[in-house]
């Protein structure tokens, strides 16, 4: 079976650039080389926040024609995301941050369509740890 080229691309959103980077960097590591991931944390002047021109740039870099996950991690961040959702395009996961991404990055590596990917994540708030 053939990947398609276009796949989903997921957007992590979170108050942190650090937080948001290291996250993205696991999610390929466990998702492979096929997952559109990108990190859109902190303020535009590197403080704790959000920004929604991070927001765009990162959508811009992973959407492939597929759509897009937004995955934020708390609080405002989910507003921030808000601006951006577009239903069937720019959709928002309220999942775990980093399960949910792995979940829906996973999936969305094999060229599974947004409603599968978003179902994926989803399903990650009912994983349990022990």
């Amino acid at each position: 079976m053939s990947i398609p080229e276009r796949r989903v691309g997921i957007v992590l959103v979170s108050h942190s650039d650090a937080l948001a980077r290291e996250a993205a960097a696991l999610v390929r590591q466990i998702a492979g080389a096929h997952a559109r991931v990108a990190p859109a944390g902190g303020t535009d002047e590197g403080g704790c926040g959000t920004s929604a021109d991070k927001i765009a740039a990162a959508v811009e870099e992973v959407d492939q024609g597929a759509g897009v996950v937004l995955i934020p991690d708390l609080g405002s961040s989910v507003l921030t995301a808000r601006l951006f959702e577009e239903p069937g395009s720019v959709v928002i996961a309220d999942v775990p941050f980093v399960e949910g991404a792995i979940s829906a990055a996973v999936l969305a590596a094999t060229g599974a369509p947004l409603a599968d990917v978003l179902a994926a994540a989803q399903e990650a708030r009912t994983y349990r740890k022990l």
